[in-house]
């Protein structure tokens, strides 16, 4: 199920807020005005929807308020509004959401990564072509995704939520071999405040020793600046060493982790956040 959107309106405030139900959390974007009135509303909806986790997308400014009312800070994204600083504030309503048992682990696979010297990137063999994807390829790349993921926070393994991305500004990048797609990952644009997440990335496991992933990931750095992007981000799973060490490689940033944040294959999982400035080359 894909989250709906909400607006919270009040004499005093306005916000979005996104109903994720799959995932038993809400997300709260750019809240304007009073920022009580907006926590007191969106912690109504908490209640409606059952929810257990609540994220508020938080500015330095708010950034006392949001901790003064039970808010932790748990990631930042630098550059996401505009060039100025993104937070992402985290409070639970279950004690089970708050628990975690793999976070020691989790943190010896990020000092792990951070250990891991650049390496050269090689090229794939010829018979892997990597093309622009697009709507003539929503079905392969639904049922690329549907074998990567069993459980994925959104739906790809449905055409039509690519199709609506694709209608959304997402941009898809893949490598085929023998006309199958077989490696894919995408660039979710904010056009308003000129950031990107690259998210979605998946590569069948036997074709992920050629290193398809890093050259999809540069492709859309690509992509980006030449749209005047230049705050690229992503959110990894924190028990994949793999896509973490890719992240790292290519330059990005380790900037926090956001704890039983959605539902990836069996489970909950932390997701680790990853930002890179791609003014900086």
């Amino acid at each position: 199920m894909v989250a709906d959107t909400h607006r919270i309106r009040t004499e005093n405030c306005t916000a979005e807020i996104y109903i994720d139900v799959f995932n038993k959390r809400l997300r709260v974007d750019d809240i304007r005005g009073n920022m009580v009135e907006a926590i007191e509303k969106a912690e109504e909806l908490i209640q409606v929807f059952q929810a257990e986790k609540l994220i508020i997308k938080g500015r330095q400014e708010q950034y006392v308020m949001l901790v003064e009312y039970g808010f932790k800070c748990e990631a930042v994204i630098e550059g996401y509004f505009l060039g100025s600083n993104l937070f992402f504030f985290c409070k639970y309503y279950t004690n089970e959401r708050r628990t975690n048992h793999q976070w020691l682990q989790e943190d010896q696979i990020v000092k792990q990564v951070l250990a891991l010297e650049g390496q050269k990137q090689t090229m794939p063999p010829a018979d892997y072509q990597m093309k622009k994807c697009s709507y003539e390829d929503v079905d392969a790349l639904a049922s690329l995704y549907g074998k990567v993921f069993q459980i994925y926070p959104t739906p790809l393994n449905d055409p039509q939520y690519i199709r609506r991305t694709l209608d959304e500004g997402t941009i898809y990048y893949g490598f085929q071999t023998n006309g199958v797609i077989v490696s894919a990952a995408s660039a979710e644009v904010n056009s308003f405040y000129k950031n990107a997440e690259l998210t979605d990335c998946a590569t069948l496991p036997e074709h992920r020793k050629h290193g398809l992933m890093k050259i999809l990931l540069e492709k859309l750095e690509e992509e980006l600046k030449l749209a005047d992007i230049y705050c690229a981000y992503s959110i990894a799973r924190s028990l994949s060493f793999g896509m973490n060490a890719a992240l790292h490689q290519l330059s990005y940033s380790y900037r926090g982790r956001l704890m039983n944040n959605c539902y990836i294959f069996d489970k909950l999982e932390d997701m680790n956040v990853w930002v890179k400035n791609l003014s900086k080359g």
